[in-house]
C-alpha cells in the first residue's frame, strides 16, 4: 500500500468518525446551537484539520503539508465570506433558529458532493489540457479585482436569484417550513417546504463560491489529495463557523479585500509559473504563498476590527438572530 492510498484511507476514516461524532454528540435535532457549542464545534473541526496537517507532514513531507495548510486557510477564509450570504438566505425564507443546524448540515453535505464532482472535473481538465491553468489564472485575477472594488452594500435578495426562480418553476412549493419537514403532502399532492428550498440554495450558492476557491487551491497545489482534503475540511467546518460568527461576520468589512489580494496573487502566480519555477524552488514558493495568505487574511480581519467602515448594517445580522 503506497503512501498516498494510505493517506486517503486515513482521511476517509477520520471523516466518517468525525461526522458520526458531530451528528451524535454535538448536534441535536430541532435545538438551537449556542455560541459555546459553536465554539467547541469550531475547535473540533479546526483541530481535526490541523491534526491532518501534522499527519501529512509526517507521511507525505513538508512541502505537501504546507501546501495543504495554505489551501485550507484559503478555503477557510472564503468560508467566512459565504456565511453572510447564508445568513441572508435564512432570514429571507424565515427559517426558525431551531432548524438551522440540520438545514446547514444537509446543505453542506450536498455541497461537498458537488465540490468533489467539480474538483474531479477540474483536475481532469488540467491533466489533459495544461493551458486551462492559464484560464484559471486570468479568472482569479479578474475575480480578485472585481471583489476588491465591489460595493459590499449591494443588496442580495435570495428570492430574486436564478436558482430560486428555477426551483419555483419546476417544483410545487409550500409557503411554510412543514414544522421541520422537507416534504409534505397537502390535498393529496407532494409539496416541498421552504427548508427543502433553503438546503438546495445553500448547496448551489456554495458551488458558486467554489468557482473561485477551487481554481485558487489549484494555484497553490496540483496534488489531488491536497485539493480534496483542504476543500472538504473547510466546508465541514462551515456550519460551526456560521453559528460562531453570524453575529459578527458583518463587522469584517475589509476581509473581502484581503481575500481579493490573495486571489490576484495566486492568479498571477499561475500565469507566471514557468518563470517563477526558474527562480524559486517549490518549498520557497509554498512558504511565500502561506505567508501572504496569513498576512492578508489576518491583517484584513484585524484592520476591520480596529478601523470602522460603512459596511453592512448590523441590524441585518441582528434581525436574523432575533427572527430565529
Amino acid at each position: 500500500m503506497n503512501s498516498e492510498l494510505l493517506t486517503y484511507i486515513v482521511f476517509g476514516g477520520v471523516l466518517i468518525l468525525a461526522l458520526v461524532f458531530d451528528l451524535g454528540l454535538l448536534s441535536k435535532k430541532n435545538k438551537a446551537v449556542t455560541i459555546k457549542q459553536a465554539l467547541y464545534q469550531t475547535f473540533f473541526w479546526v483541530g481535526l484539520a490541523l491534526a491532518f496537517f501534522i499527519y501529512m507532514w509526517i507521511e507525505r513531507g513538508q512541502v505537501l503539508a504546507l501546501e495543504y495548510l495554505s489551501a485550507y486557510l484559503m478555503e477557510w477564509s472564503l468560508s467566512i465570506d459565504n456565511i453572510f450570504v447564508f445568513i441572508l438566505i435564512f432570514t429571507s425564507f424565515g427559517v426558525k433558529e431551531k432548524h438551522y443546524g440540520r438545514v446547514l448540515l444537509i446543505g453542506i453535505l450536498m455541497a461537498i458532493i458537488f465540490r468533489i464532482i467539480f474538483i474531479t472535473v477540474g483536475v481532469a481538465l488540467v491533466d489533459r489540457f495544461h493551458w486551462v491553468l492559464y484560464l484559471f489564472g486570468v479568472f482569479l485575477v479578474f475575480t480578485g479585482y472585481k471583489m476588491f472594488t465591489a460595493n459590499k452594500d449591494e443588496e442580495f435578495d435570495p428570492h430574486d436569484t436564478k436558482i430560486y426562480r428555477f426551483l419555483k418553476k419546476v417544483l410545487p412549493l409550500a409557503p411554510h417550513d412543514g414544522d421541520g419537514k422537507y416534504v409534505v403532502v397537502e390535498n393529496g399532492k407532494r409539496m416541498y417546504t421552504t427548508l427543502f428550498i433553503v438546503v438546495l440554495m445553500l448547496a448551489a450558492i456554495d458551488l458558486v463560491f467554489a468557482l473561485d476557491s477551487i481554481p485558487a487551491v489549484m494555484g497553490i497545489s496540483r496534488d489531488k489529495l491536497v485539493i480534496y482534503t483542504s476543500n472538504i475540511f473547510a466546508v465541514l467546518g462551515l456550519r460551526s463557523l456560521f453559528f460562531l460568527l453570524r453575529g459578527a461576520v458583518s463587522k469584517f468589512d475589509y476581509l473581502q479585500q484581503g481575500i481579493a489580494i490573495v486571489l490576484v496573487f495566486i492568479g498571477i502566480k499561475m500565469l507566471a509559473e514557468k518563470w517563477i519555477n526558474q527562480w524559486l524552488d517549490k518549498p520557497t514558493q509554498v512558504f511565500i504563498s502561506l505567508g501572504l495568505i496569513l498576512i492578508c487574511i489576518a491583517g484584513s480581519i484585524f484592520y476591520s476590527i480596529f478601523m470602522k467602515k460603512k459596511g453592512t448594517p448590523p441590524d441585518v445580522v441582528d434581525s436574523s438572530i432575533n427572527d430565529g
